[in-house]
């Protein structure tokens, strides 16, 4: 066994074993340099990739992030890049400048113009004709009393739009048969570019010609009254439906009516009839009233008896109405007692309507709030004083004008 002191016991000699721990040692330095660095990076790439795991988020948390973070979010992650003020839209273009030279727009509201229709008549009912040229010099109207400028007076030469409204029950079956033998005389009178249409009336109101222009079929029509069916009388539902009707019919128009002047069933009262014959303009009614015939045979027959004395209060009541509807709206009302005067009736009905002057105006009271207007025609000289007439013989000739009470104004929203 060799000891320390003998190191040579392996037969190597000193010089080599020099020799050999100097290599292992190099190789030991050349070893643990390699190590060093290698355990460095590793350590390096340990610790980057706990970074990477801490600062980048997991898929779940990706999806959780508001969109609001801005940019792009992909592998790496979101991105966030802050927002400029305004980037959502952009602002509103700067408004035009207004140019100064503009004009400036009002509303304004034209008052409609009043269109009156007059007839200056004698005494026996004649149309009196006065001059065209100096018709507008010496009319005069008024409304509600205040004086108004007159804008045009000129004679109506318009085709006639009429309405022959007929009552047809059996309670004067006999006159009445008679007044519509006499009305041929006003359908005779007509010119080819006039327009009618026959009513008649007893508890219903049925048009047996529309207007039409022409005479055979308005012959036709009177002609087919054979038989009245009720003693039913109901004028004021018959005037009011016509009234309707020839309210939307353009122009002016005119209301023949034929009857007794009796309501037996209406569903309306004189009130509103009265209030429909304000409301409805540019229409004339002329009334011709059955019942004085009729009142004066029945008195020369009963005498005293109190149920004819009852009849005969209705029927002077049914008079005044009548007179009352003609009397508003310009027109006239006649009575016949005998059945002889029913044509010339008739045919100064015709002649009235074609010789009557048509005066026009701008009211002064602007207003359009549905108010009811007086109004007042009157015949002036160069004085200002009631115009006085004289015929040939150099004789006053007394006249009357006869025009509409009034009119209703229109409302705004009309």
């Amino acid at each position: 066994m060799c000891s320390e002191k003998h190191l040579n016991c392996s037969g190597i000699s000193p010089v080599t074993l020099s020799s050999l721990k100097m290599a292992v040692f190099a190789l030991g330095l050349s070893l643990f340099c390699f190590a060093v660095p290698a355990r460095a990076q590793s350590s390096s790439s340990s610790d980057s990739g706990t970074t990477q795991t801490q600062s980048q988020p997991t898929k779940s948390q990706q999806e959780q992030m508001p969109a609001e973070a801005g940019g792009p979010a992909g592998e790496s992650g979101s991105v966030a890049v802050p927002k400029k003020k305004g980037a959502e839209e952009a602002p509103p273009p700067p408004k035009p400048k207004q140019p100064t030279d503009n004009p400036q727009y009002s509303l304004h509201v034209d008052v409609p113009v009043v269109s009156v229709d007059a007839r200056v008549l004698q005494k026996d009912g004649r149309p009196l004709a006065l001059p065209e040229q100096t018709a507008k010099e010496h009319f005069k109207i008024y409304e509600d009393g205040v004086p108004q400028q007159i804008q045009s007076v000129t004679m109506s030469k318009a085709p006639i739009t009429a309405v022959l409204l007929v009552e047809f029950a059996s309670t004067n079956y006999n006159f009445m048969y008679d007044a519509l033998n006499a009305s041929y005389t006003f359908a005779s009178s007509l010119q080819p570019q006039d327009w009618v249409a026959v009513e008649e009336f007893d508890m219903k109101t049925r048009i047996l010609v529309d207007f039409t222009q022409d005479k055979q079929a308005i012959f036709g029509a009177l002609n087919r009254l054979q038989i009245p069916g009720f003693r039913e009388t109901n004028i004021f539902d018959a005037m009011y439906d016509t009234l309707d009707r020839l309210d939307r019919v353009p122009g002016h128009k005119e209301l023949v009516v034929i009857a007794s002047g009796r309501d037996t069933f209406s569903k309306i009262t004189l009130d509103t009839i009265l209030k429909k014959v304000k409301a409805t303009p540019n229409v004339t009614i002329y009334t011709i009233c059955t019942g004085e015939a009729f009142l004066e045979r029945v008195d020369a027959i009963a005498g005293s008896n109190p149920d004819v004395s009852m009849m005969r209060m209705d029927y002077l009541q049914a008079k005044n109405q009548m007179a009352t509807f003609a009397r508003m709206t310009g027109g006239r009302s006649y009575s016949p007692r005998l059945m002889g005067e029913l044509p010339d009736i008739f045919r100064e009905v015709a002649q009235a309507i074609r010789n009557q002057y048509t005066i026009t105006y701008k009211p002064a009271n602007t207003k359009q709030d549905g108010t009811y207007r007086k109004l007042k025609v009157e015949l002036v000289g160069p004085d200002n004083k009631p115009l006085v007439l004289k015929d040939e013989k150099n004789h006053d000739i007394k006249y009357q004008i006869v025009a509409r009470e009034g009119y209703t104004a229109k409302h705004e929203v009309e």
